[in-house]
């Protein structure tokens, strides 16, 4: 070890970016800060609900800058022991503490191979666990009891994610984090977007019940009687399930009754009522999916086929 900190290599942007765009749908400016700032050797904290691609994006920069990738899932039990490593305790009561009955981490194995790492729900993270990766950031070093200093690889990086509308379960994010890093927020994509990411995975329902599964599901974040609503991960439970379900029932298309039995089982667990409301969340699903049916003078109405983000009704159901 010398006095001389390690410093990030240079990755290739273009790289990162085409792999983006051929993975993901939309996030077209999200995709290029993100490509300009891990290219540049930057860590990044990304902002914003769940099941908004921020894990697929990652995945996809990192396909395009050939590094590795290592997924954290931050909670409470994240001690800096489960992040960084451990020694093999059976091999230490017989060869004591050495280099080689170290058990690396996800952080030692990122740094060591130069991967990203991606630690999800930062705000659940412990704070002594917290600490660690803060010293990873300043210096791209870190030290490590008994096994001694783990320099960081030219192309490791370091991304971080979490939910500030979260307030359960979560602790404040420390200044000093957002210091040493670049930020950027995502948020729910648009209907057509989100309506390509559905018609992408499934398609058997038909295109006309994948619009009116995206709109109900736009409609729970915003419907009075929800506090939280679904992500695009409803839509395409929602559509598979009711494909499943009108095979098994023998109707060509998921008829009214199979569509409401998939938006209850896809959606009743993902939103979350009011304080105070009168109904329970099984209603309010039930009535969001009735709201979404298409009328008689709408166009389209024979394939039941509701504009994509004509989700205004529904949003009063």
């Amino acid at each position: 070890m010398n006095g001389v900190l390690p410093r990030a290599g240079v990755l290739p942007a273009r790289g990162m970016l085409d792999a983006a765009r051929a993975a993901v749908v939309g996030r077209h400016t999200e995709s290029e800060v993100l490509a300009a700032a891990l290219a540049s050797g930057r860590s990044v904290l990304l902002e914003g609900p769940p099941g908004t691609g921020k894990t697929t994006l990652l995945r996809a920069l990192a396909d395009g800058a050939g590094v590795g990738f290592e997924l954290v899932e931050g909670n409470a039990e994240l001690s800096p022991t489960r992040l960084v490593g451990h020694h093999d305790p059976s091999r230490v009561l017989t060869e004591d503490y050495r280099p080689e009955n170290f058990v690396p981490g996800p952080l030692v194995r990122a740094l060591q191979s130069g991967a990203l790492l991606y630690v999800e729900e930062l705000n659940r993270v412990p704070e002594e666990t917290l600490n660690v990766l803060l010293g990873v950031l300043s210096e791209r070093r870190l030290h490590v009891p008994r096994l001694g200093v783990v320099d960081a690889a030219t192309t490791f990086r370091l991304v971080a994610a979490m939910n500030p509308s979260d307030g359960v379960g979560t602790g404040r994010i420390t200044p000093a984090l957002y210091d040493r890093s670049c930020r950027v927020a995502f948020d729910h994509q648009s209907a057509e977007e989100e309506l390509a990411i559905v018609l992408r995975v499934d398609e058997d329902p038909g295109e006309a019940f994948v619009r009116r599964a995206v709109a109900a599901v736009r409609a729970t974040r915003t419907h009075p009687d929800l506090r939280l609503g679904s992500s695009v991960r409803g839509a395409l439970d929602l559509v598979a399930l009711a494909g499943s379900l009108a095979a098994l029932r023998d109707e060509t298309s998921p008829g009214e009754d199979t569509g409401a039995d998939a938006a209850r089982a896809a959606l009743t667990g993902r939103v979350a009522l009011v304080e105070g409301s009168p109904r329970t969340v099984e209603e309010v699903v039930t009535a969001i999916w009735a709201a979404t049916a298409p009328g008689p003078d709408d166009t389209g109405a024979e394939s039941g086929s509701p504009a994509p983000g004509g989700e205004g009704d529904a949003g009063k159901a």
